[in-house]
Parts: structure tokens; sequence; C-alpha cells
């Protein structure tokens, strides 16, 4: 084990935690509770920021990565809280709402990727070789 990855993961980790829950705050009194507006942000922009990484060719051996990939977007997205959300609604009969998160969330975490890889690959530099 690396402790010097650890920590680069925890680091990350916890200040996307904070971060999460500010958004959380912010969204709370900009846009009410009727829908988990906050979950919804962070998972487009977290799914982005991925795409962004993954775009310009990052992985996990790369600290750069462990830090804000595994760290910080690991902690930021809340695929675990859009879970627990969706199902409350479900449980409510919200049947509306449930799908609505649903699509919205799914489809347009997804098109956030693709264009934070496809906007990395076109800035991203042409490695040459000599």
């Amino acid at each position: 084990m690396d402790l010097t990855k650890l920590l680069l993961v925890a680091g990350g980790g916890a200040m996307g935690a904070l971060c999460r829950y500010l958004v959380g705050l912010a969204a709370l009194s900009k846009l009410g509770e009727g829908f988990p507006w906050s979950t919804f942000i962070v998972n487009v922009v977290g799914s982005f920021l991925m795409g962004v990484l993954v775009g310009l060719g990052m992985n996990s051996s790369q600290r750069a990565f462990l830090a804000f990939g595994v760290g910080f977007l690991g902690s930021f997205t809340t695929f675990s809280a859009f879970s627990v959300e969706t199902l409350k609604h479900a449980e409510q009969g919200q049947w509306g709402v449930f799908g609505a998160n649903v699509i919205a969330n799914v489809t347009i975490c997804l098109i956030a990727a693709t264009i934070g890889i496809a906007l990395a690959r076109m800035l991203r530099p042409e490695v040459t070789s000599d």
C-alpha cells in the first residue's frame, strides 16, 4: 500500500465531500425540496469532469487522477444518494418525480461525460514521438 496514494485519495475525498455539502445547501436554498436538485447537479458536473479526465487520458496510475478522479469526484458525486432518493419517491407513489429523476440523471450524466471526453480530446495536444 502506497501511503502517498492513500493520502491523495483521502485529501481529494475530503474536499469533494465538503463541496458536495455546499452544493446541497445552495441548491436547497435556491431551488427548494420538490426535486433532488443537489444530487442531479453534482452527478452532472461530476460526470462531465470525470469525462474530461478520461478524455485527457488520465487513469488511476496517476496521482492527479487519484486525488481528483477517485478522491474528489468519488465523494462529490452521489449516485448512492440518487438511488436512495429515487426509491423514496417510488415508495411514496411519486412516479413522476421517480421517472424524471432516473431519466434526467442517467441521460444528462452520460451526455455530460461524452461532451467532457470530446472536449478534452479536442483540447489535448497530440503526443508525438521523436
